[in-house]
């Protein structure tokens, strides 16, 4: 008996040596799962006629089924491919499929979508066991021939398909990649139809996994299907820190959860003043440093760039003074609210300014050659 997990097919569930799976405890916990919350009513009131199975990791595919043959999630089921035949785990039924489709703008015509032939025999599952177990060696030999090629791409991951007649091979590359020899040297080497498929970033700590900053599964590998741009703003919104080790998630790139509340904060400060209008007193102007959106508290200094005698107001009180500026009239002195750490706000850094997450780069690229003119001054001594 082997895990599906250890195959990279999910970690859901285990697999027998039949066509049935049986679920452990903890059910639905592999890559992108849905949560059927439907599956209590009876079959007889959401007939469906089309089934999602996933494959390895985050690929799935919608297909059609005919009225006799009855599916359930964990089947192991026998899809049409191009060309013959791939193998995969059913893992949504019902009406809910078509409300997955909706989701992922699918309008594809059901006389047009491919088949599910059957459910998978010992045969078919002994064939889809040994493809699995080639795919790390497939993926090792084949990033090895890349690097003779010299071509500026890296291959994440292989998957076969079922059959074991075609390899799609994953791949990141930040500019074009002629890879004609490459298919050609690949297609001698493993004796399979040669598939290239582009992914990015983001999708490729999808497919590898691991844990976040926050102790948890990626996001991406967990529940996140279609990734949205994520821009620095969204961090300036919410008040967090540029700093490009914190904002970055494992793939390099914004972390995808900087996007998950900052419509709260958005809707939170519709009716904050700009914070680009100084408030003009009778000391002299103060400047905005900090704001605390939820607790509606806006921090100001007379300083414009270092924080010092620093002033707490809230928003009303903000306004306020701007109403007044604007019929000419200065406040004598900027009071703060009661019951306010004030000298708290001395610990805050503004790095508002900092718009460049890549602003290390030059200097590491730097570092070598001051490490290399280090050295041979070192020699010329000698």
């Amino acid at each position: 008996m082997s895990t599906c997990g250890q195959n990279g097919r999910g970690c859901s569930s285990l697999v027998t040596g039949s066509n049935e799976i049986t679920f452990c405890e903890n059910t639905g916990c592999y890559k992108l799962d849905t949560y059927n919350y439907l599956k209590d009513i009876p079959e007889d009131f959401q007939h469906c006629d089309i089934v999602e199975v996933r494959f390895k990791n985050t690929r799935k595919g919608y297909f059609k089924t005919n009225n006799t043959l009855k599916l359930k999630e964990g089947d192991i089921v026998a899809v049409e491919s191009s060309p013959g035949h791939d193998i995969g785990i059913v893992s949504l039924t019902g009406h809910l499929v078509k409300e997955q489709m909706k989701k992922a703008n699918l309008k594809v015509d059901e006389n047009e979508m491919k088949k599910i032939y059957r459910k998978a025999k010992p045969t078919d599952i002994d064939k889809w066991r040994a493809a699995i177990a080639a795919e790390h060696n497939t993926m090792i030999e084949s990033r090895k021939i890349a690097s003779s090629l010299n071509l500026d791409m890296k291959i994440g991951d292989v998957e076969y398909q079922g059959d074991g007649t075609k390899a799609i091979f994953y791949y990141i590359a930040d500019d074009r990649v002629d890879f004609r020899e490459l298919i050609k040297k690949l297609a001698e080497c493993f004796h399979v139809r040669i598939e290239m498929k582009q992914i990015g970033a983001r999708q490729e700590a999808g497919r590898i996994g691991g844990i976040g900053a926050c102790g948890r599964e990626l996001c991406c590998s967990t529940c996140i299907s279609n990734f949205v741009s994520v821009t620095t703003n969204s961090a300036r919104f919410q008040g967090v820190s540029l700093n490009p080790q914190k904002l970055a998630g494992q793939c390099g790139k914004l972390k995808c959860c900087l996007n998950y509340e900052v419509d709260a904060y958005l809707d939170a400060q519709e009716d904050f003043p700009d914070t680009d209008i100084p408030l003009q007193t009778e000391a002299g102007p103060a400047y905005h440093q900090k704001t605390d959106v939820f607790r509606r508290l806006m921090w100001f200094s007379y300083d414009q760039h270092t924080p010092m005698d620093i002033a707490c107001l809230s928003v009303e009180k903000v306004k306020e003074i701007i109403g007044l500026n604007k019929q000419g009239i200065k406040v004598k002195k900027l009071e703060s609210v009661e019951n306010v750490d004030v000298k708290s706000m001395l610990e805050y850094v503004n790095v508002g300014s900092e718009e460049s997450l890549t602003r290390f780069e030059d200097k590491i690229a730097d570092a070598p050659k001051k490490v290399n003119k280090h050295i041979h001054k070192k020699n010329r001594r000698r």
